[in-house]
């Protein structure tokens, strides 16, 4: 019997919604909505190349030469993003997860994170994905099974397209005051306003030739305390917005650049993170998760037609 490079696949369908989540990193494989492409996702067998759909714990993005400091011991992690010297989106992304839930709208799978070298922490880590009228909702929650605090931080890996051939033609809204500007090993460097500079999408406008792989922060929030990164079809008529919930402080966007040929600027990832970049030595929203407590993140994606 055949069994796919990406695992067990879990279709979710809801009117004319379908998703499909998979075994492998509990990633985000597909997402369509009446046939339309919501996400630039992977195919079953293929390979996941730029961090495709996947969660990103116990801590998103890019931690300075693997080394940080908690609890007074000085810990090193594997540098898993040898060309810039860095350990990048955490321990999770190529392990199988446990099925717990599969319904037609709804997926549920967990997994252990064990002690290991630079992360002698024992967590369960559980991701939740459902799919309803206002599109797909995911929750992902963490818990300390062990005797010491843990560093934790979260985040995933989406890309969305507009149905452009390139996102330069797509229009960008991204709610958010401030953005942190990184050297050349993807490290933040300052925290900056977005007023009156290339960074501000607070009013939507296309993308253009503008490169991005950039953090923002300082997310306006509405009623029900969600902060939405929107983006849209030329026209105007269609898109999606990403919506960023409880446990979310910061989110990237990554047009791509640096992807293999043919995947360049195809999309644009809309990351939500609980923390930015190299909080692990920073301190900055990094989540001090005690022996049994929970830390739960919470965002989703809603197409919308005009």
């Amino acid at each position: 019997m055949h069994e796919n490079r990406t695992g067990r696949q879990l279709a979710l369908r809801h009117r004319d919604q379908n998703a499909v989540v998979v075994e492998l990193g509990a990633a985000l494989r597909h997402y369509t909505v009446g046939g339309r492409p919501v996400i630039d996702g992977f195919a079953p067998d293929d390979r996941i190349t730029g961090g495709r759909g996947q969660i990103l714990v116990p801590w998103p993005n890019r931690i300075a030469d693997g080394r940080y400091r908690w609890d007074g011991r000085d810990r090193r992690l594997a540098l898993t993003e040898p060309a810039n010297g860095n350990a990048i989106h955490g321990l999770l992304r190529w392990t199988s997860w446990r099925i717990v839930e599969a319904r037609d709208d709804r997926a549920v799978l967990d997994t252990p994170l064990w002690p290991q070298p630079g992360y002698p922490f024992h967590l369960r880590v559980r991701a939740e994905y459902t799919l309803g009228d206002d599109g797909l909702a995911v929750a992902v929650t963490a818990r300390n099974l062990g005797s010491d605090t843990a560093p934790y931080g979260f985040g995933q890996h989406p890309y969305l397209t507009a149905g452009t051939a390139t996102v330069d033609d797509a229009l960008l809204t991204v709610p958010a005051r401030t953005r942190l500007r990184t050297d050349a090993r993807g490290l933040p460097v300052a925290d900056e306003p977005v007023a009156g500079t290339p960074y501000d999408f607070r009013e939507p406008r296309a993308i253009g030739s503008q490169r991005l792989d950039t953090p923002f922060g300082g997310l306006e929030r509405d009623a029900r305390g969600r902060a939405a990164v929107r983006l849209a079809h030329p026209s105007g008529a269609w898109g999606t917005d990403v919506w960023l919930g409880e446990g979310v402080e910061n989110v990237q966007l990554y047009t791509g650049d640096t992807l293999p040929e043919g995947e360049r600027r195809r999309a644009i990832a809309i990351e939500p993170m609980s923390c930015p970049p190299d909080a692990f030595r920073s301190g900055t929203g990094l989540v001090a998760l005690a022996p049994g407590e929970e830390h739960t993140v919470r965002w989703g994606i809603t197409p919308w037609q005009g």
